[in-house]
């Protein structure tokens, strides 16, 4: 490890009581998608102490921001998220289920984690820019809303993420690894009918049911389900059931439908399919039908240009280490759900001999924390999830890692996830995250062939082009 980048680590390790007062301070605000307003001023006020420049409300949201330091090429951008899972309030560093506020929010998905840790990195790049004088820019992206608000899809159409040379991004999870393959895009659209109330009985023959227009909807993409991809998926809540009076014909009646498949294109046309099965219900029952566009999001595409910067850092810069109380606290969390004995990561899902690998790195540990790094996968590999990661990465190459953050197949959006991304596991998580993108961006910088050869991967695997979710109109939202 070169002069520069020890100077980027040590840095960090300089503000490692910021980051982790950060991590903490985020979990406490437990602020919903799109509501992060605390959460948001907290960083942009930290930031600008800490010499940034900080735009605040970009590409129109309230609680999205851009903090810059440097100038000139090459522009490396590093993406925060900040917001919360409503009914997850939960108490820190505790093994049995207690809520904290009751009826509260939580960080499920450790996204207090997440913002921290790129803060902390970003704060690393720029001590490397001070120290060297080299032309190029940092920039922290806050991306508000990715539970449920795309805030990068938002971004993505328009047009922000081009300006970026590189992405590089983290996510807390159960193993220490690179993040490699594709995703589902993922299209979230409310539907409401309006139909006319009358008395069920009396004179059902002047009643218009929108609650008959929902049913009537449900049962048309059933139908639909045959005729998808083996990838796509499509979901759907009810959300107004028009009352509970069952001697009424229900008036109004609204769902909100989730469309997902593996290629954003694919999604698109068949969230087309969707709407045109909302119009014909419409037509079935007399009822009059409003669509709400909530968001949407692409498919992710991997780089493996920049992956493998990624793993050769996270190499030299080994994993988290932990004491004998936080392994006890791992230990005892992993007994309170499901699923603590499987074998995680992309490697050991896509490849049995890396699955091997994997278990025998598990046993040596001989403890649910998984205190070492995964193999570097280099194969297809597929998660049925969603991100609006995928949208940074169709403008402009972009890479993720994992960093543990709670013991062994902890499910995800849990009680167990907001307990350790609480803790002092959780603080670790975000630490060492900025440590390897720190590093990772240092490279960038120092060698312009990665980030040459990353830019033909990226023109290559998007020849297709960026098929926007999000209509031109849209403004983020939250769903009713």
């Amino acid at each position: 490890m070169n002069q520069e980048k020890q100077e980027a680590i040590q840095r960090i390790e300089e503000k490692r009581k910021l980051i982790c007062r950060s991590a903490d301070q985020i979990w406490e605000y437990a602020e919903l998608s799109l509501q992060e307003v605390k959460s948001a001023a907290y960083y942009c006020r930290v930031l600008r102490e800490e010499g940034f420049s900080v735009e605040e409300g970009i590409c129109g949201i309230p609680t999205a921001f851009a903090a810059s330091f440097g100038q000139g090429s090459p522009r490396i951008g590093i993406l925060a998220e900040y917001d919360a899972l409503s009914g997850l309030s939960q108490e820190a560093g505790c093994t049995e289920q207690r809520e904290a506020v009751p009826g509260g929010c939580g960080h499920g998905c450790g996204h207090n984690l997440l913002g921290a840790g790129a803060m902390g990195a970003a704060l690393g790049v720029k001590a490397y820019l001070e120290k060297t004088g080299r032309s190029g820019t940092v920039i922290l992206y806050g991306c508000p809303g990715e539970e449920g608000g795309a805030a990068k899809a938002f971004m993505a159409r328009d047009g922000l993420w081009k300006s970026l040379d590189a992405a590089l991004t983290w996510h807390p999870e159960d193993v220490n690894e690179v993040n490699t393959g594709s995703t589902n895009s993922c299209i979230q659209t409310q539907y409401k009918f309006y139909g006319v109330a009358s008395h069920a009985a009396g004179a059902p023959e002047k009643g218009r049911s929108a609650l008959d227009a929902v049913e009537l909807m449900n049962i048309g993409v059933q139908f639909l389900r045959e005729h998808t991809s083996d990838k796509a998926r499509i979901h759907y809540a009810f959300t107004d059931v028009g009352g509970v009076s069952p001697n009424v014909v229900q008036p109004r009646a609204s769902v909100l439908y989730m469309v997902r498949s593996n290629h954003v294109a694919e999604a698109v046309e068949l969230q087309e399919r969707v709407d045109r099965i909302a119009r014909g219900a419409a037509l079935m029952t007399d009822t009059r039908m409003e669509k709400k566009f909530i968001d949407g999001l692409a498919d992710t595409v991997s780089n493996s240009v920049l992956e493998g910067v990624l793993y050769e850092n996270f190499k030299e810069l080994g994993v988290p280490s932990y004491t004998e109380e936080e392994l006890c606290f791992a230990d005892a969390l992993s007994k309170t759900y499901a699923g603590s004995e499987g074998i995680p990561g992309i490697a050991a899902q896509n490849d049995l001999e890396l699955a091997k690998e994997v278990k025998a790195m598990q046993r040596e540990t001989g403890h649910a924390m998984n205190a070492f790094l995964a193999p570097l996968y280099r194969g297809a590999a597929f998660s049925p999830g969603s991100t609006d990661v995928g949208d940074v990465s169709w403008l402009a190459p972009t890479a993720q890692i994992h960093v543990a953050a709670w013991p062994n197949g902890c499910p995800g959006h849990s009680w167990q996830n907001v307990s350790s991304g609480g803790s002092s596991i959780g603080r670790k998580a975000a630490v060492h995250a900025a440590k390897v993108l720190a590093a990772a961006a240092v490279d960038l910088f120092e060698q312009p062939g990665l980030l040459k050869a990353a830019r033909e991967e990226f023109e290559r695997r998007t020849a297709a082009g960026y098929v926007c979710p999000i209509p031109a109109d849209a403004a983020p939202v939250v769903p009713d």
